[in-house]
């Protein structure tokens, strides 16, 4: 396999931790006695649900962003998300004195919508179903010289999220806690490659799974057979933060050496796993941003007697879709 020249290694981490230090949350590691005893396991949640704007995404976006030059900033900034990385590039925009655009889907969740609007974005919606993002991303920064900043192949995108996995293993250490199973959604690919190589580095045999929508699992298909798959829908799941068609170039060249496997969550069992996260741990999840905790409640990984960390990565849920989790329960 030929790797991209550009790969982020473990000191682009600890690079982006000290930049980010006093803009973004430290987010908490969450335990509850009656999840450990239901799974017979010791389990330790990273509530990124937490972290400014509501998700893991303000990392690598203001990794990104807070460096480029003031002539870069005038240009501006266009980016292509559901949601969570538009919120996140947006407060990082607006921190570093620039202004983004942000192309969304039009079935992005309306609190998605709301914090990019806050933030200061323009939003520029589209259909995911028929439109590429790409293509329209690429025509925005021909036509206004803007600069892009994708949502996950970049390697300052992916060392910002692996901020996230660098303070879970900082904390696990402090607990004297060495895990042996770490869990996180993927979509593009780079929150669970930057997490990858922070809790690689410090835990070198811990194995790292991968959660997806049933039927949007890409990664999971892609380490079987080696080579990256292709998903064939574009829609149709209620993880509409961690819907992409097929694991990136990039963050495939790390994934493909860092994962141990992945495992595919039903609608059903995000909406469960939100509930769970409500009622043991306090903390509102969003269905995407659930999915690790989905695919271990569910018994999709085994890990029992084992010491497990999963990633609670975003929180921006509308009222309608947690109403529906609330009915289940």
């Amino acid at each position: 396999m030929t790797h991209p020249v550009d790969l982020p290694v473990y000191a682009d981490i600890l690079d982006a931790a000290k930049r980010l230090e006093g803009k973004a949350v430290e987010t908490p590691l969450l335990r509850n006695d009656r999840l450990d005893d239901r799974l017979g396991a010791k389990l330790f949640v990273k509530a990124e649900c937490l972290q400014r704007t509501g998700s893991f995404k303000f990392r690598g976006a203001f990794n990104r962003i807070s460096r480029l030059s003031d002539v870069e900033k005038e240009r501006g900034i266009v980016a292509y998300s559901s949601g969570n990385h538009a919120q996140g590039v947006a407060a990082a925009a607006q921190l570093n004195g620039t202004h983004a655009k942000i192309l969304m889907p039009a079935d992005a969740p309306r609190s998605k919508v709301e914090g990019v609007l806050f933030w200061g974005g323009d939003v520029v919606p589209f259909d995911r179903a028929t439109e590429n993002r790409e293509a329209l991303g690429a025509a925005i920064c021909e036509a206004e010289g803007r600069i892009l900043v994708p949502p996950y192949e970049d390697p300052r995108i992916i060392a910002g999220q692996g901020t996230a996995g660098l303070e879970a293993a900082n904390q696990l250490q402090a607990l004297g806690e060495r895990p042996d199973i770490v869990v996180c959604c993927a979509g593009g690919g780079g929150l669970i490659a930057g997490v990858g190589m922070a809790m690689r580095h410090a835990f070198p045999d811990v194995e790292i799974w991968a959660a997806e929508p049933a039927g949007f699992d890409d990664h999971k298909r892609s380490l079987a057979s080696g080579r990256r798959e292709t998903n064939e829908r574009l829609t149709g799941s209620i993880c509409d933060a961690i819907i992409t068609p097929t694991p990136g170039a990039l963050t495939w060249a790390l994934n493909s050496t860092q994962l141990t496997g992945g495992a595919a969550i039903s609608d059903g069992e995000a909406l469960d796993a939100m509930i769970a996260a409500w009622r043991h741990l306090k903390i509102v999840v969003e269905p995407g941003g659930v999915a690790a905790l989905a695919a271990v409640l569910s018994g999709k990984i085994d890990i029992a007697g084992k010491t497990v960390c999963v990633l609670a990565t975003g929180g921006n849920v509308d009222a309608e879709v947690f109403q529906m989790a609330l009915a289940r329960a």
